[in-house]
């Protein structure tokens, strides 16, 4: 006897179904998984023996037992396709009378019988409702992230019994409405701005850098307040969109970082890698891809402290994924794309011990190290840093002044001003900020008048600036002037863009 139960398969960050074909016939006894299965696939003939039997059913020992995942071509891994290999098994074998009538059907089996939870649910249910689908059988701990895609009924599933017995008839499982937060839910942030004593310019930067998803580099001796700057960038950033925070689920989902408490990630991340992480790491890789952390960074924040100590190669791999926002990695088997759409804050010291061109600490280094330090750091990324701020020590005045400085929530009103600007000016484009504007885009939105020309032809020539800066400086400066509410870039704009610029530094 023939069944048919489908299930899905993750590629990259997208859902691929998946059809698990079991037949169940006379002939020698056996148990066998076709169709690119992985390890993992290939333990389940394990699992979901010792589940039927846990589960009071019957698993057919004296039968040939053939399951084929379908398309043959598309290889499967993972522990998702216990649940519906055993709903197949008992189907095949008439001790599940029912069909399932299409619904997906995911989930990995203990030995006793029970679900557990499975990474990559929201990428198979989206998919699953794209096709039409319009039920869910999903891991009990899965069903609030399958439940925010719209128009789909999700059932919770704890067992492999209670599936049976709802199939049969016996007792029916319910539906999981989700209950969403409310959007005006107030985050909590770790760090908040006023936290900072001193660095007012270096606030101004950040705030500049968070309205148009603009790039940093720090540059300051040791204990200056770099770390504590960057942790406190997401708190100026505005609330993700249902959309963007989607995506970010999506991501966190098949990464298997998802929380079950919190289905919906609504706080922007912040990753902050460590400088001896790889190349896979920081891009993604793997034998089966999986995100790294500028993807897990998506619609927020990466922090790259000591950036010299970074891996050359690590660093140089970081030059696409900021210019086209997305990062591909290619296999012999394929190439997968996933977005990388993140605000780059990058730290460093001046020089290998820190205090070059410190007031009150001598700088130890010779001028040939302090020279390597720098060329750790190439050309090409630096000039794709739109930001450049020198971070000072910060005077005992400051340190002990009770007063608090601004607090992060009337920056974010700001950005968030600046944002709504950008959105209007790119309605029906797949844009949402200056930073991601390509050439054409600078053409239109950030034209500028004689004055302003002047000044970009003697700052082209005085910072040998390169066709990248260029525009870099004038998407900065179209988001200075959206800071401010003006919708034509000015003389005093292209200024405070300019003094932004990466320069070499001096030794």
């Amino acid at each position: 006897m023939l069944a048919k139960v489908t299930s899905c398969a993750v590629v990259g960050l997208e859902g691929a179904l998946v059809e698990v074909e079991v037949d169940v016939a006379n002939g020698q006894p056996s148990f066998s998984v076709v169709g690119l299965p992985d390890a993992a696939v290939q333990e389940a003939r394990e699992r979901v023996r010792s589940a039927i039997r846990n589960s009071g059913a019957m698993f057919p020992y004296n039968k040939r037992v053939v399951v084929n995942l379908a398309p043959a071509d598309l290889r499967k891994e993972g522990p998702a396709y216990d649940l519906p290999i055993a709903l197949g098994v008992l189907m095949a074998s008439g001790q599940v009378a029912s069909e399932t009538n299409g619904a997906l059907v995911v989930g990995e089996l203990s030995l006793d019988g029970s679900v557990r939870h499975t990474n990559g649910i929201l990428p198979m249910v989206s998919v699953a409702r794209q096709r039409g689908l319009g039920q869910a059988y999903v891991p009990q701990p899965d069903a609030a992230e399958a439940a925010l895609v719209d128009r789909l009924q999700v059932f919770p599933v704890t067992t492999l019994a209670s599936l049976a017995d709802h199939f049969n008839g016996v007792a029916a499982l319910s539906t999981y409405q989700i209950k969403l937060p409310p959007k005006s839910l107030e985050i909590d942030y770790p760090v908040d701005m006023a936290d900072v004593k001193g660095q007012e310019h270096v606030k101004r930067a950040l705030e500049v850098a968070s309205a148009g998803s603009h790039n940093v580099l720090q540059v300051g001796p040791p204990g200056s307040g770099k770390t504590l700057l960057a942790r406190a960038v997401p708190s100026i950033l505005p609330q993700m969109s249902i959309e963007e925070a989607l995506e970010v689920t999506k991501i966190y989902s098949v990464s298997g970082l998802l929380s079950t408490d919190t289905p919906l990630i609504q706080q922007r991340p912040y990753r902050s890698p460590h400088h001896t992480i790889s190349h896979a790491g920081l891009v993604g890789g793997g034998r089966w891809p999986r995100p790294g952390e500028i993807s897990l960074a998506h619609r927020g924040v990466l922090f790259l402290d000591e950036l010299p100590e970074f891996g050359k190669r690590v660093l140089e791999v970081l030059r696409q994924p900021l210019e086209d926002k997305v990062v591909t990695i290619s296999r012999a088997s394929g190439t997968l794309t996933f977005p990388a759409n993140f605000i780059l804050i990058s730290a460093m010291n001046p020089c290998p011990c820190g205090y070059y061109g410190d007031a009150l600490r001598p700088c130890t280094c010779s001028p040939n190290m302090v020279s390597r330090y720098h060329q750790r750091i190439s050309g090409p990324l630096l000039d794709r840093m739109d930001i450049y701020v020198q971070v000072p020590r910060v005077e005992y005045e400051k340190l002990s002044d009770e007063r608090r400085g601004e607090p992060s929530a009337a920056i974010r009103e700001r950005v968030q001003a600046a944002r709504e600007r950008q959105a209007r000016r790119f309605r029906g484009q797949r844009l949402l900020t200056n930073g991601e504007m390509g050439p054409a885009e600078v053409r239109d939105y950030c034209q500028v008048d004689e004055a302003g020309h002047a000044l970009l032809r003697s700052a082209m020539r005085q910072l040998n600036l390169s066709a990248r800066g260029y525009h870099r400086v004038l998407k900065l400066a179209r988001t200075i002037a959206d800071l401010a509410g003006q919708e034509r870039i000015s003389v005093a704009h292209l200024a405070e863009a300019i003094q932004y610029r990466p320069r070499a530094l001096q030794l």
